[in-house]
């Protein structure tokens, strides 16, 4: 008789139901039932990944004017936090991402899986571009309209133009029709590709500026303004990368002065 564990190992090569599988279930051990349950639990939750993906690549399609036509998702990370950049990527995907299925808004996805989709993402796009705004612009500009200036730059900094832009809640000034769409980043696979890529970079950005000023606690918080945070500056102050234009970092300055 087949051990629980053979069966466990070749439940793990399985696919897709079968005739094997259907059998299997006449089994009546304990063990081997647990394993069926937990590769039914696996697979249902492969499937719904999969449709999610055809959902937001259908979501994308509906932009394109033709087969051919190339669509571009642009979204930000770090409008919120009190110090850094905010980061802005636009991507145009391949016709082909069967490897990203899975890729979701950047704030749903493990850290691990962000850093894995980015790593996809830069391999397979069509083109890419990342543009970090300092918190200087966005001190003098106002964060919205520093993070729509970035999101065009972004844009414009495409190897190759596309046909069509899908922005996340943001509407643009682009050479090429632009549409916002709320939530954009639960709806567009290209959209949610660009969250990965803003949120990936500007992390790797924060966890710099953590090196040079680690009584922020960069590294954990981002910039945003945690307790941490907060002790760091009432310690230390702001340093440049804070935003002037943010409290409690506003009233600090003004007082400063």
């Amino acid at each position: 008789m087949t051990t629980i564990q053979q069966i466990k190992d070749q439940l793990l090569e399985l696919h897709e139901p079968n005739e094997w599988l259907t059998e299997l279930e006449a089994d009546t051990r304990k063990g081997v039932q647990q394993a069926i349950i937990q590769w039914r639990a696996r697979y249902d939750k492969k499937q719904a990944l999969i449709q999610e993906f055809q959902k937001k690549i259908a979501f994308d399609d509906s932009y394109r004017s033709s087969r051919v036509s190339l669509v571009a998702g642009i979204d930000e990370a770090g409008r919120g936090p009190l110090a850094g950049p905010v980061v802005t990527a636009a991507v145009v995907l391949p016709e082909d991402c069967s490897a990203l299925i899975g890729l979701d808004d950047s704030k749903k996805v493990s850290k691990e899986k962000r850093q894995e989709f980015a790593r996809l993402i830069k391999e397979q796009a069509v083109a890419y571009a990342i543009h970090v705004q300092p918190a200087k612009v966005i001190d003098e500009l106002n964060i919205y309209q520093a993070t729509k200036q970035s999101m065009e730059m972004a844009v414009n900094e495409l190897d190759i133009a596309p046909h069509v832009v899908v922005a996340d809640a943001m509407n643009l000034h682009t050479t090429c029709p632009c549409y916002s769409i709320v939530k954009g980043d639960e709806k567009s696979l290209s959209i949610a590709a660009a969250s990965i890529l803003a949120k990936t970079t500007r992390d790797a950005l924060m966890n710099e500026l953590h090196e040079e000023f680690p009584w922020y606690a960069f590294n954990e918080n981002a910039g945003y303004g945690t307790a941490k945070h907060i002790q760091g500056l009432e310690t230390h102050g702001f340093c440049e990368h804070h935003r002037k234009s943010f409290e409690p970092i506003k009233t600090m300055w003004r007082d400063r002065q």
